[in-house]
Formats: structure tokens, sequence, C-alpha cells
């Protein structure tokens, strides 16, 4: 981590917090090209246990390649933070850094099942964990964030691959990507040290005949199991 994380002491203070660190995004390509040899794509998601107030994170890491596991890691504790539309990051980062931190391979790039630019304040999960960590990130969601709904994008083609402009006061912060034919798209928006462009390039080869990323469907599945074995 190069940067700590702190958990703040009210909204105000957290969207404070916001604003400040989303002056250090880089939005470049520094990150892995898509496609590169080797890159290790790690996935990170998180699963809740209201009546125990306890979060758990799993990262799985994979080839991004062959899409096979070559490591894994958890990390459950307390929800540090009370659920605010727009400030998910703060109950989240805690034990997504934990479990980042236990891997055993260093990522290439980090897949949020969330948002990074395509945020309110544009600064989502994916652009706050980028900017703690210095990883490239990107942020897939399964839902459009509530900018897309002030500006619906334009009709999505029914072929895999399509994409319509998520957009924010005219400006483009993601896309909706549809990663199968005639099935409802992703919406992919960069993090920090990666480009929309990229961002997207990265997404499809992870949905090989699925609709969300491999690094996020296994980290679901993880991160769930851990609740139910305890946590």
């Amino acid at each position: 981590m190069t940067l700590p994380h702190t958990t703040p002491a009210s909204e105000a203070e957290a969207v404070a917090v916001q604003l400040r660190l989303r002056e250090r995004v880089v939005a470049d390509s520094s990150g892995p090209a898509p496609g590169a040899p080797g890159t290790v794509v790690v996935g990170v998601d998180v699963a809740y246990d209201d009546d125990r107030d306890l979060v758990a994170a799993a990262a799985v890491a994979l080839d991004a390649a062959s899409l096979e596991v070559v490591a894994e890691a958890t990390a459950a504790g307390p929800v540090a933070f009370p659920y605010v539309p727009g400030l998910l990051a703060f109950r989240e980062l805690p034990a997504v850094l934990a479990a980042l931190d236990r891997l055993t391979v260093a990522p290439d790039l980090v897949v949020c099942d969330g948002y990074g630019l395509a945020h309110p304040r544009r600064f989502g999960l994916a652009s706050h964990l980028g900017v703690l960590t210095d990883l490239p990130t990107i942020g897939v969601a399964k839902n459009p964030p509530p900018l897309a709904v002030r500006e619906p994008p334009r009709p999505l083609a029914p072929g895999r691959g399509a994409t319509a402009p998520l957009l924010d006061a005219g400006d483009e912060v993601g896309r909706a990507l549809r990663t199968r034919d005639g099935v409802r798209p992703v919406y992919v928006s960069p993090g920090h040290r990666t480009t929309l462009d990229d961002a997207c390039a990265h997404t499809l080869p992870l949905t090989v005949g699925v609709r969300l990323p491999q690094t996020t469907r296994l980290a679901d599945r993880l991160c769930r199991d851990t609740l139910a074995s305890g946590g």
C-alpha cells in the first residue's frame, strides 16, 4: 500500500477524502497492455453478513491468458462505515486491502465489482483502491451507475463487444459493454493507471461465454464461502 486507509468519522469527512484523493488518479496506459503475456489479473469482491455486522473480501488472481487461478486470499472483519450511496468504498476497503495483502502473487491489474470514474464524484471503489495501492484498476459493475440514469446511453447493439457511452456532464466516464450476444451489458470504467479503451479491452477476454468477468465470478463465490464457513 502506498497510502494508508483510514475510516472517516462522518459522511462529510468521507466525501472530503474522496475529493482530495481523486486528484491523484492517473488516467493513462501505464498498466499492462490488454493481452500482454504473463499478465496476472486479480478480481476483488465482498459479501456481507448483516446479522453479525461482518464483511468478507476475496482476491482471486488469474493468468489473463488461460484464466487459470494462480492464487487466492480472503479477509473478514467488522463493517467499519455505515451504508451511504456513493461512499461504499469505505465499507469495503479495509477487507479488500487485507485480502490483497495476503495474496502470494503481485497483481498486474485489479478488477473491482463496482465503479471507477463512473461515480457521482468520479472516484468509485476502483479509483480509490488504485490510488491507495498504485495498482492499475478497473471497475466492472453489474448495474448502471446513477449518472447513467440521468443521461442514458444510446441503444446498445445486440452483439458481443458492442458499447455505448456512459456520460456525466457530457464527459464519457464509462461504457456499457455487451459481453455476450443478446445479454444485458456490464458497465466498465477506468479506475487508476488505465484508460477507458484499455478497461474494455481487458474486460472482454475475461468474459468468455459468461456475462461477468471470471475474476468477479470467482471472487464473489469465494467471499460468500468465507462468510458461510464463519468468516
